[in-house]
């Protein structure tokens, strides 16, 4: 069913408007997407940095922890040696 409507302005121009009851409009916005991928693997690709450098300090400190557990017995070593030539024999 048509709705008309006549409007009439007060400088003397006429607007007609029609209406029809036509259902509902569905409006569909399509994208490429391409937005989406973009930013996607900005977060793959800083997640990949991230898990990187945590991979390398973590490395870094086994080595670290090596190293001064090497000194120590090193060190426990040179003790036992100086402590065998000190005490005298009885």
């Amino acid at each position: 069913m048509a709705t008309e409507r006549v409007t009439e302005h007060p400088d003397g121009t006429t607007e007609r408007v029609t209406e029809r009851d036509s259902g509902t409009t569905v409006v569909e916005r399509g994208g490429s997407g391409l937005g989406g991928v973009i930013i996607g693997i900005a977060v793959l690709a800083l997640v990949a940095i991230v898990a990187f450098f945590l991979l390398t300090q973590t490395r870094n400190d086994n080595l670290r922890t090596s190293a001064v557990t090497g000194a120590a017995s090193s060190v426990g070593h040179a003790a036992d040696s100086v402590a065998g030539a000190v005490t005298p024999k009885k």
